[in-house]
């Protein structure tokens, strides 16, 4: 015999009107385009999505089409968000700082039917639009602009389209199952896959990691989303946020050190997530600007490995604690977050500082194992390492468009992670599988290598690769970059491995360079450095 409570659909629109009913004067901060600050609240994105739904039905767009948006972190993008999906469309975050090449791929293979974007892409759609047979409308993302309607035949203005919209458009009732969100992995390999969000997984992901011991968002926090919302839905964070009614700083395209600096301390962020290229470009500036970053008291850190020096470096000189995350695309992409159990309160911090350094633990909502390979369930004792598998109530079944099944036959994603697990479910990714560096049968973490060399105070950043050996077939070589003004030798910082890794795992080179190449999701490209410097230790031919 059924329940007898009541039954109402899992819908992304929820969390805006439950943002405006309860927390409508609640402050969101848009730092646009060309500089200048936007200041509406919670009431104000609510009816600017109604707007844009309602605006949308008159322009025919149809049900379900999907609505591409090239933009930085601003409040037109945080309408969009709810708006699109709200209206029964699919929001399609694209990445700008993807090639040209990848860029018309995605939106032909989402077919998006609107595009939406920032000013600062107005070259960029202008030479891509002939390559987009699928899309009909082009919304430049602020009020009319004279030259880029001219650039761009046809073009529609965003501020023209909400305002002919009705502010009391009533949100539908969708079916949970449907489509809300559509993302692409970065396309590091191959060309990028699709990744389709349903309103009922974005529920349960926002409720599954806005708890205590996940993001702990609340209605007195200020938050500064950081990662950009189109990388992987900014973590979910424009949701989580919604859901509790906490005041957003969306930063605009400028992400550099000072910028963040000054808005932190103007705008009294108690919050920001970034990756952890951000946080270093932060501790620069703070001590630039003497900036202690008062009223910020954690920040979540993911996309990849956090270097184990910053964690002290942040809790003692400017008291915020850094919180270790990971997660990926296909995962929503919450899968791990690192907070203390219970047990551990009564540790010094140099012991807890061990713990969080590892990603955590998962919360609610997903499960993870390693494996061997094999695909023999490996222990979790915090020793045994294997390709990580997560599952779970907002992880990928299958790639968008494809028909292309994710999961291995038990119905596990394999995250292409190499990782360990421990007795409590503390997650250590030790590598990702095609980094990690095998020598002579034996398994070296790129990543505590690259934790080592930025521990350095003369090393600014850093990544390790597999360089190919005529012995051991491959053999660590680590990539640094010096601080400015710095130089250390080669022999000084393989010399700073000593009694910090074994003899075998130490690097046989270290290659200074000025900078290293990072991709669109703000990640080392390591396949370039492989390619680079990947026979820097064989002999030369002849």
């Amino acid at each position: 015999m059924g329940g007898k409570m009541m039954h109402k659909q899992l819908n992304v629109s929820s969390l805006v009107a439950h943002a405006a009913r309860y927390h409508g004067a609640t402050e969101v901060v848009s730092v646009e385009t060309d500089g200048s600050t936007t200041r509406t609240n919670w009431a104000g994105i609510d009816a600017k999505a109604r707007q844009l739904a309602s605006g949308l039905d008159k322009l025919g767009v149809t049900d379900g089409a999907r609505l591409g948006t090239l933009a930085w972190n601003n409040r037109r993008h945080l309408e969009i968000y709810f708006g699109g999906a709200g209206s029964g469309r699919v929001t399609h975050t694209i990445n700008p700082r993807l090639t040209p090449e990848q860029m018309t791929y995605i939106i032909n293979d989402a077919a998006d039917e609107v595009l939406f974007f920032d000013a600062t892409f107005t070259p960029m759609v202008a030479k891509l639009k002939p390559h987009l047979g699928s899309v009909h409308h082009f919304v430049l993302m602020g009020p009319p602009d004279a030259a880029a309607a001219e650039a761009i035949e046809g073009l529609l203005f965003y501020d023209d389209l909400t305002d002919g919209g009705d502010p009391d458009y009533v949100w539908p009732e969708i079916d949970e199952t449907r489509a809300s969100g559509l993302c692409y992995t970065s396309g590091t390999t191959g060309n990028p896959k699709g990744v389709e969000y349903t309103h009922r997984s974005t529920i349960l992901h926002t409720l599954g990691a806005n708890t205590v011991d996940g993001l702990a968002l609340s209605a007195t926090d200020t938050l500064l989303p950081v990662v950009p919302m189109f990388h992987a839905n900014a973590w979910g964070v424009p949701y989580a946020a919604a859901a509790v009614g906490a005041r957003v700083v969306l930063p605009g395209p400028d992400l550099s050190g000072p910028h963040l600096v000054k808005l932190i301390d103007e705008e009294r962020v108690t919050m920001s997530l970034g990756v952890p290229t951000i946080w270093m470009m932060l501790l620069d500036a703070l001590k630039e600007t003497g900036s202690k970053a008062a009223s910020m008291t954690r920040t979540l850190v993911g996309g990849s490995a956090l270097p184990p020096s910053m964690i002290p470096e942040f809790r003692d000189n400017f008291g915020v604690d850094l919180v270790h995350a990971w997660g990926m695309t296909e995962t929503s992409p919450l899968g791990s977050l690192n907070q203390l159990l219970q047990k551990h309160s009564d540790m010094t911090e140099a012991e807890k500082e061990v713990i969080r350094r590892g990603q955590g633990r998962p919360p609610w909502g997903v499960e993870l194992r390693i494996v061997d390979e094999n695909g023999e369930v490996l222990p979790e004792d915090g020793e045994a390492q294997g390709e990580l598998h997560i599952r779970g109530h907002w992880i990928i079944d299958t790639y968008y468009g494809k028909g292309e099944d994710a999961l291995t036959d038990d119905g596990w994603f394999d995250t292409g992670d190499v990782a360990s697990i421990d007795a409590d479910g503390y997650l250590i990714i030790r590598d990702r599988s095609k980094d990690i560096i095998k020598s002579g049968g034996e398994w070296i973490s790129t990543v505590e290598l690259e934790n080592i060399a930025i521990a350095h105070p003369g090393i600014a950043n850093a990544a390790a690769i597999a360089a190919m050996h005529e012995k051991w077939a491959e053999r660590p070589v680590v990539i640094a970059v010096p601080v400015p003004g710095q130089a250390p030798s080669e022999e000084e910082l393989i010399a700073f491995y000593n009694e910090k890794v074994a003899g075998w795992q130490m690097p046989d080179k270290i290659i200074f360079v000025d900078e290293l190449p990072v991709g669109a999701t703000g990640k080392v490209q390591k396949n370039k450095l492989r390619e680079a410097y990947g026979d820097v230790l064989m002999a030369p031919a002849g």
